[in-house]
């Protein structure tokens, strides 16, 4: 059938061929005549071109005789000039009207041969087309002579059926008349029968059965009979499997759908759980680690608080009496037990008063306790250079001559600079700079050395 389709095929290609090959020959032909047309366009115009030469020769030929002769015939010179001209003119027009016959020759001679070239290749189409059929026509000789062999070995094998067919009915009525001679053991075979199809019908079912199980082992978990055998697990009854089966189902319809790529995401968060676990367990040692840290911080800051704070207040109370002329000063904290989060209260008693709270405390009684108190926690820990801006300005003279007396004394272990207005402190101090502006715009810097009383520009 195939190869009769195939053959039905190339012959419709065939007669599609032959008629691309009339067309072309057609055209071919009407290429032909138009070429044989032009050609005797051609030499029409070539006659009558050669035609015009010979009379322009003739008219020039005349018109040298008329030259020759008297100044009469200088009208029919000129008509014979204009004759001349014309004669020209339709040499030239011939001429063009050859040389575009030339070129349309020539573009038909191409396309004559591009038609030949055409008509070859559709020949040798032809050919091949023809070559092909022959060897189609060959291979549905071939397939004919196999169908007619198959059908003499059909027919052979009927016979043969034919044959066992008989053979078989002989047999059978053999069997008939042996049953009828053993009618004893007719009812055993009956019997046998009966329960020979019955185990037949069951195996039949268990094959069904154990091919369906097989079929849904491969359907519903890609397993085969080997590999579930291999995962099998014994149980005692069928109606307790299936109630497990039941079971089963259920817990996995309730999973609800399977996600084919569960392992890889499994992996993939295990992979990132247990590189979060590391971070966490490096983390939590961190922190472990921090909070001893912060301990023994905590613990040697409040040693390094208590140390200081006693110290800062035994220098208070000594610092006090100093600049106060007497009294007593102490500094309290307010939760002893929590060093660091404690508050400090301050309690002075200036000579002669009782204060219960620093508000009662005048403005410069007040700047002189923060005085002493910067004191003496600046002798807890000297520095070796210190500013000081105007923090005796609202102290009388009195508590300001205390003050510098003071400040001088302490000047073996911190060098100060002082920035005031108040007499007393300048005429402490050992060296004093001053700013004047003699001339608007600009400053100047004094500088009088106390000890020598000696002054100067800088």
């Amino acid at each position: 059938i195939h190869a009769q389709a195939e053959g039905k095929r190339l012959e419709s290609v065939l007669q599609q061929y032959q008629a691309a090959n009339r067309l072309q020959q057609a055209e071919h032909q009407q290429l032909k005549e138009q070429m044989e047309e032009n050609q005797a366009i051609f030499d029409n115009a070539k006659q009558q071109a050669q035609q015009l030469a010979k009379q322009a020769e003739e008219l020039e030929k005349e018109l040298m005789q008329t030259d020759s002769e008297s100044g009469d015939f200088l009208k029919q010179r000129d008509r014979i000039s204009q004759q001349i001209s014309a004669a020209k003119m339709q040499a030239l027009a011939a001429e063009k009207d050859m040389q575009a016959l030339e070129q349309n020759l020539h573009r038909l001679q191409q396309q004559e041969h591009q038609s030949g070239q055409r008509t070859e290749q559709l020949k040798q189409t032809v050919r091949q087309t023809e070559q092909n059929n022959a060897e189609c026509k060959q291979q549905i000789d071939r397939l004919l002579q196999q169908k007619q062999t198959n059908a003499q070995q059909i027919a052979a094998l009927e016979r043969e059926i034919e044959q066992a067919t008989h053979q078989r009915i002989e047999n059978e009525g053999n069997i008939t008349k042996q049953a009828q001679q053993t009618r004893g053991l007719t009812e055993q075979r009956e019997a046998l029968s009966r329960e020979i199809s019955r185990l037949d019908e069951q195996r039949k079912a268990t094959e069904t059965e154990y091919d369906q199980t097989i079929a849904k082992l491969w359907e519903e978990y890609e397993l085969t009979f080997s590999q579930a055998k291999e995962l099998c697990v014994p149980f005692e009854s069928t109606a307790q499997l299936r109630t497990q089966v039941a079971e089963l189902r259920n817990k996995i319809r309730a999973l609800g759908n399977v996600n084919v790529s569960a392992i890889d995401e499994y992996a993939e968060v295990k992979e990132r759980y247990e590189f979060l676990h590391t971070q966490v367990k490096d983390v939590e040692h961190g922190k472990a680690e921090l909070h001893r840290m912060i301990a023994e911080l905590s613990e040697e800051m409040k040693q390094m608080f208590r140390e200081s704070f006693e110290r800062i207040n035994q220098n208070f109370g000594r610092i006090f009496a100093e600049l106060f002329g007497g009294g007593t000063a102490q500094l309290i904290l307010t939760e002893p037990d929590d060093l660091l989060g404690s508050g400090v209260e301050i309690q002075v008693a200036p000579p002669g008063k009782i204060i219960k709270n620093l508000a009662a405390l005048s403005g410069g009684e007040q700047a002189l306790v923060a005085i002493s108190i910067y004191f003496a926690i600046l002798a807890v820990n000297p520095a070796p250079f210190c500013i000081l801006d105007e923090i005796e300005a609202a102290l009388d003279d009195v508590n300001v001559t205390r003050y510098a007396q003071y400040l001088q004394r302490i000047t073996n272990f911190t060098q100060f600079i002082v920035i005031t207005h108040r007499r007393g402190t300048m005429e402490a101090a050992d060296v004093l700079y001053g700013v004047t502006m003699q001339e608007d715009g600009v400053s100047k810097l004094l500088r009088l050395d106390a000890k020598t009383s000696q002054a100067a520009l800088v």
